[in-house]
C-alpha cells in the first residue's frame, strides 16, 4: 500500500515506511484520534450544559427560606440531574471504548522509554490503586515520548494531564456524592445543588484537557518525522 505521507509503497509484510518511518496505518489512526476528540467534545458540552442548568436551579433555593421550602418538590427537580448524570457516565464508556483503542496504538507507537509494559495501557485503568495514578502517568509518557520537548514543555504537559486526571477523578467522586445526598433540608438541597455543579465543572474540565493530550499526540504521530520530532 502507498504511504500517506511520502507516496512510496510499503510491503505487506512491514509495519513502516521504508523511505521516511511512517506506519502504515497512520492515516486510520489519526482517524480514530478526529472520532475520540469530537466524542469528547460532545461529552464536555454535556457536562456544561448540565453544570449551567444546575446553577440556574441555585437561583430559587437562594432566596427560598425554611418556611416555604418544599422537600418533595426539590427532589423530584432534581431527580432528572441524577439520570443526566447516569447518562453522562454512559456516553464516557463509550467514549472510553474507543479512547483506549486510540491509547494502545498511540503506546505501540510511541519511542519510548516506557516505565512500564504496554499491557498496562488497559489494565492501568482497571486495577484498583493503581488505576489512580497509573493512566495520567502513561498519557503523560507518550505525549513527552511523542516529540523532543523542552524541560519547561515537559513541565507544561505533566501539569495539564495532571490537572486532567484530578478533574476526572473529581468529577466521578462527586458525581457519586450527588447521586446518594438527599434534599431533605434547604440546606441540604443547596448543597447538592453545588456538588452537582462542581461535579458537572470537573467533567467539563476533564473532559477538555482530554481533548487537547489526544489532538496534540495525534498530531505529533501522524505529522511527518521532521515534526514528529518537535523543535530542535
Amino acid at each position: 500500500m502507498p504511504c500517506a505521507l511520502c507516496g512510496d509503497i510499503i510491503p505487506a509484510e512491514v509495519a513502516r515506511c521504508p523511505a521516511c518511518g511512517a506506519w502504515a496505518r497512520r492515516r486510520d489512526f489519526r482517524a480514530v484520534g478526529v472520532a475520540v476528540f469530537m466524542l469528547l467534545g460532545f461529552n464536555a458540552f454535556v457536562a456544561l450544559g448540565s453544570g449551567l442548568s444546575l446553577l440556574r436551579f441555585s437561583d430559587p433555593l437562594r432566596h427560598a427560606t425554611h418556611s416555604d421550602y418544599d422537600a418533595v418538590a426539590t427532589a423530584e427537580a432534581l431527580a432528572p440531574y441524577t439520570e443526566l448524570f447516569k447518562i453522562s457516565g454512559i456516553m464516557a464508556a463509550v467514549t472510553g471504548v474507543l479512547y483506549l483503542s486510540w491509547l494502545w496504538r498511540a503506546r505501540a507507537q510511541s519511542p519510548g522509554p516506557h516505565r512500564h509494559h504496554r499491557a498496562w495501557v488497559l489494565l492501568g485503568w482497571f486495577c484498583p490503586v493503581v488505576n489512580l495514578w497509573l493512566p495520567a502517568r502513561t498519557v503523560y509518557e507518550i505525549w513527552v515520548n511523542s516529540g523532543r520537548y523542552r524541560t519547561a514543555e515537559r513541565q507544561a504537559a505533566g501539569v495539564i494531564v495532571a490537572v486532567w486526571w484530578t478533574c476526572v477523578l473529581f468529577g466521578v467522586l462527586l458525581a457519586y456524592a450527588f447521586s446518594r445526598s438527599g434534599a431533605d433540608s434547604l440546606a441540604d438541597a443547596r448543597f447538592d445543588v453545588h456538588v452537582g455543579a462542581a461535579a458537572a465543572a470537573c467533567q467539563a474540565i476533564a473532559a477538555t484537557l482530554c481533548m487537547a493530550t489526544v489532538f496534540t499526540i495525534t498530531r505529533l504521530q501522524t505529522a511527518p518525522e521532521e515534526l514528529a520530532r518537535g523543535r530542535a
